[in-house]
């Protein structure tokens, strides 16, 4: 039992932080309890151990802790990746040798592609180019996207780079570029999730989750079945076992004892996958859910900032004509996205609106914006064409000759930005 038990409290103990590391800052999970752990873990106690090591040596030892901590952080390097790698290789090394001979053709046919896809796309997404922005593309980058006036604005350049940003795109202070369609910096494929690889990144989360979920029942299975073939009257579940009569918790914890002790190896991975697979499982369904919000995590993100101003009263919008005369200086003509913005939102100072002699493009009246349903978001034009988007950049691109946006996309009802 002791044994068993150390390993599931480290193994929980893994899981549990690396979720809180992961999704404590995401916007849904604001005022939550993970939200508030990621800000002791993160936030509150580095502060303390700042302020004692200031008192005790002036600062030397954070000083010290902090510049390795921005470099494992902040610079780009295959530390995480190769932890990553090893995490599968050798938790397959302790894994197979015992449960492979009892494996049956089919079960090691589809073990075996389930084992290979996730390198697969973890070096497709790793060694991808993201969607660097140089000169020789930016062009063409500027074209790919309209800019929604809303969180992408043109004239914006990027003081590193010395380039005009297209919509969508973004910095990555940890790759020294930009990047277009930018998600967010990876760090356990040590390279940005973009528009060029954000396909392989999804592929990488979907195949790592099913390998997981199918390590993880795959050793139950055959734990139990050696556990049974031991102790007849033991079942998965404590109502279950002795004919259906049941055995207290205390019993059913012993034979798993025994189980877990007669192959230390197997049981330790199928219980470490196991509880990875809900937060793998989580994260890939939330990649899942921002592309049919047509969203990316960076543009998550800036929403969550548009809806404090919201709650402020500092957000006001008003329609963007349709015959609106572009300044290609800072903007292209026509773009490649089968819709153009409708409106432009600004926040103000005051919480009045606009005044009406500031050169800001629209027409109409200003209104107050509450909620941000209540918004269009130009990039969301419905969950099987976001798909398409991520899957083949440029499938649905118009053509420059036509530069009307009515069409089947556009008659599609667009969807609302998801907070």
């Amino acid at each position: 039992m002791g044994t068993l038990t150390t390993i599931v409290l480290v193994i929980l103990g893994i899981s549990f932080m690396t979720f809180v590391t992961f999704f404590g800052r995401l916007p849904a999970l604001r005022r939550t309890p993970i939200s508030w752990l990621y800000r002791l873990i993160w936030v509150k106690l580095p502060n303390s151990v700042l302020a004692v090591d200031q008192k005790l040596t002036s600062g030397r030892v954070t000083s010290s802790c902090s510049r390795m901590g921005n470099f494992i952080m902040y610079e780009r390097h295959p530390t995480v990746l190769i932890f990553f790698l090893l995490l599968l290789s050798v938790g397959e090394y302790m894994y197979l040798p015992t449960a492979w001979p009892q494996l049956s053709t089919l079960q090691k046919t589809t073990g075996s592609i389930s084992i290979a896809l996730p390198y697969i796309f973890l070096y497709l997404a790793a060694f991808s180019d993201p969607g660097f922005i140089t000169p020789d593309n930016h062009a063409h980058e500027m074209a790919r996207y309209p800019f929604d006036y809303t969180v992408f604005h043109p004239g914006i350049e990027c003081y590193t780079c010395r380039l005009l940003k297209p919509a969508r795109s973004k910095h990555c202070t940890i790759c020294k570029r930009c990047i277009g369609k930018l998600d967010h910096h990876c760090i356990f494929i040590n390279n940005c999730v973009g528009r060029g690889n954000h396909h392989w990144f999804i592929l990488l989360l979907l195949s790592t989750a099913i390998l997981t979920l199918y390590g993880g029942v795959l050793g139950i299975h055959l734990m139990t079945t050696k556990m049974r073939a031991r102790f007849p009257y033991w079942a998965l579940l404590p109502r279950n076992a002795n004919g259906g009569r049941g055995i207290d918790l205390k019993q059913w914890l012993i034979v798993w004892g025994w189980g877990m002790q007669d192959s230390v190896s197997m049981g330790a991975v199928t219980l470490l996958t196991l509880m990875t697979t809900p937060l793998v499982w989580g994260l890939l369904g939330y990649h899942l859910w921002l592309i049919y919000c047509g969203t990316t995590t960076n543009e998550s993100m800036k929403w969550s900032d548009w809806q404090a101003e919201m709650d402020d009263g500092f957000a006001f919008k008003r329609n963007m004509p349709a015959d609106r005369i572009k300044n290609t200086l800072i903007e292209p003509g026509w773009s490649r996205w089968p819709v153009e913005t409708e409106q432009i939102l600004v926040r103000t100072e005051d919480g009045k609106p606009p005044h009406p002699d500031l050169d800001i493009p629209g027409v109409g009246e200003w209104e107050p914006v509450w909620r941000l349903k209540d918004i269009e978001n130009l990039y969301d034009i419905g969950f099987l064409d976001n798909l398409i988007d991520v899957f083949s950049p440029g499938y649905m691109f118009r053509d420059p000759q036509t530069p009307t946006v009515e069409g089947k996309l556009r008659r599609r009802k667009k969807r609302r930005p998801r907070g």
